[in-house]
């Protein structure tokens, strides 16, 4: 049966084209085998439920472990209900989740099941289970998130805490190591307790040690990935240049990178050849899509404003901020898949989220501010290609119009997303319009439109003086000689006149290259 990428679940090597992950299990096993307690958290599909997965096949394959792995996902609520109820369950699940691999020891659980009535006993029946095997226990947990609120796991995890305490003392036996895997770090589930429950907490994880693997995916494991499946399906790629663009864009998300080579393997090759044309086309369909992704992104810039007020800040006006681990905003925004640290720098994780990012808060500006739609391409479309220059020029009459209906305070904080709004009608079903940086030095650009075959740069700033224009000028003259292009477009917005804005126009050549600019 011939392999596929996967973008749902567990990814299985015999079913699935997968980075191969023997490196990051070989930085783990050494916590396991220390008898380490932690969590693995991690962004929602970043590849937590497949480690665990060739985890535990890893740990078997050793003859030394035995692996319980559950999830708590799918289990419902009613288990939580009571403690009597919970620890006969929890042991129940214990107990099913080796029968396979050690039928005689599910057993044994599965009918002290039927005694526990609270956690005292359930930690009894655990200890006698040790005793019945010179294996080592070994506890994984997958979705701790779905509960980890809930009192009763909290006291699952303060009976955890005891007798691992215990076990160091001599004085009983439990799991050698216990793997929890989730978004949050359970060593902070106080911030998912009610309040009204709050007292009740008391740090039952605090025996944890930090989960420092590096679970993205480099350019070298996504390069593997691709030699196996062009080797195994016989399709024509150029390896090295698509691991690089794929990193470029993805920064090594596991779920981004799968779902871009699913997209070019099943809906966009031709022929059993990978075009690197093939990748933006693969990009502009990811952005398109409305998948769970995307929306656990939205979701949390939703629900959190300072959140989605440092994205802004940081996609929208280029604004640098400083990493500091001690601040919760910064953190979250980490834990949720939203920013990375990058050299102490705070940064939007990939490319992608950033142009999803960039194209969701124009969305909401199009929703605030009215803009003609109608028969925008015929008025700005000659022979094929956009009139760039009556765009721009028709984008200062528009801006003049809003001017005075709009404050200046909200418009200096919104003009990119204005232009964006406004150029969408006009590009839609034809054209892509997207975010881009230099891969090199990481300089500033703002908005790189392709319509058909062609491409149009366009820089926007706010107006800070001769001087800085002129770098401007020098930097965008830099960019498209490297994209071969000869034209470049800046859009100048000047809030420093006190009776509205300042409307001009200029045509200038730097380096052999032609300017158009306009000031709004």
């Amino acid at each position: 049966m011939m392999r596929e990428f996967n973008d749902r679940g567990t990814c299985i090597p015999k079913l699935h084209y997968m980075v191969d992950i023997i490196g990051k299990l070989e930085e783990i096993l050494p916590l396991i085998e220390k008898g380490s307690y932690f969590t693995i958290n991690r962004p929602r599909q970043y590849g937590k439920t497949t480690t665990l997965f060739m985890l535990q096949r890893y740990l078997l394959q050793t003859g030394k472990y035995e692996v319980f792995k559950l999830s708590f996902e799918g289990l419902g609520d009613l288990i939580f209900s009571s403690e009597e109820l919970f620890v006969k369950e929890f042991l129940n699940i214990l107990a099913e989740s080796i029968r396979l691999t050690s039928p005689d020891l599910s057993e044994y659980m599965e009918k002290a099941s039927n005694k526990v009535l609270n956690f005292r006993e359930l930690s009894k029946e655990i200890t006698k289970a040790t005793q019945k095997t010179d294996k080592k226990f070994v506890l994984m947990i997958d979705e701790v998130d779905k509960h980890g609120s809930n009192q009763i796991f909290v006291n699952l995890l303060g009976m955890l805490r005891s007798k691992y305490l215990a076990q160091l003392e001599g004085s009983d036996k439990t799991f050698h190591s216990v793997i929890l895997a989730g978004v949050h770090d359970i060593k902070n589930i106080k911030s998912l307790i009610r309040v009204e429950e709050a007292q009740k907490f008391n740090s039952p994880w605090n025996i944890a040690i930090d989960f420092k693997v590096d679970m993205s995916f480099t350019i070298d494991e996504i390069s593997d990935m691709l030699k196996k499946y062009a080797d195994e399906k016989k399709v024509s790629l150029d390896v090295d240049n698509f691991s690089e663009k794929i990193y470029f864009y993805t920064s090594g998300y596991p779920y981004l990178v799968s779902k871009l080579c699913k997209i070019i393997d099943e809906e966009i090759m031709e022929n059993y050849q990978w075009e690197i044309e093939d990748l933006d086309e693969a990009m502009k369909r990811i952005l398109k899509e409305r998948n769970t992704n995307f929306q656990s992104l939205i979701k949390n810039l939703e629900n959190n404003q300072e959140i989605f007020d440092n994205v802004y800040d940081i996609v929208l006006m280029g604004i640098e901020k400083t990493y500091n681990e001690d601040n919760p905003i910064i953190e979250l925004g980490i834990t949720y898949g939203i920013f990375k640290n990058q050299n102490g720098i705070v940064k939007v994780h990939n490319r992608i989220y950033e142009q999803r990012i960039y194209n969701y808060m124009s969305s909401k500006i199009e929703t605030m501010i009215p803009i003609e739609s109608a028969n925008y391409q015929n008025k700005f479309v000659k022979n094929g290609y956009l009139d760039f220059e009556q765009i721009l020029l028709k984008f200062r009459d528009f801006m003049k119009e809003q001017y005075s209906k709009r404050d200046q305070k909200f418009l200096e904080r919104n003009c990119r997303l204005v232009f964006l709004a406004f150029i969408k009608p006009i590009i839609n079903g034809r054209g892509f319009d997207f975010k881009e940086v230099q891969v090199s030095e990481e300089k500033r650009l703002d908005i790189v439109i392709t319509y058909l075959n062609r491409k149009y740069v366009v820089e926007l700033k706010i107006w800070k003086g001769k001087r800085a224009h002129k770098d401007g000028i020098n930097q965008l003259a830099d960019y498209l000689d490297r994209q071969g292009l000869n034209k470049g477009y800046l859009v100048i917005f000047d809030f420093t006149k006190t009776n509205g804005l300042n409307l001009k126009q200029e045509e200038t050549t730097c380096n052999g290259k032609e300017f158009f600019s306009i000031w709004v």
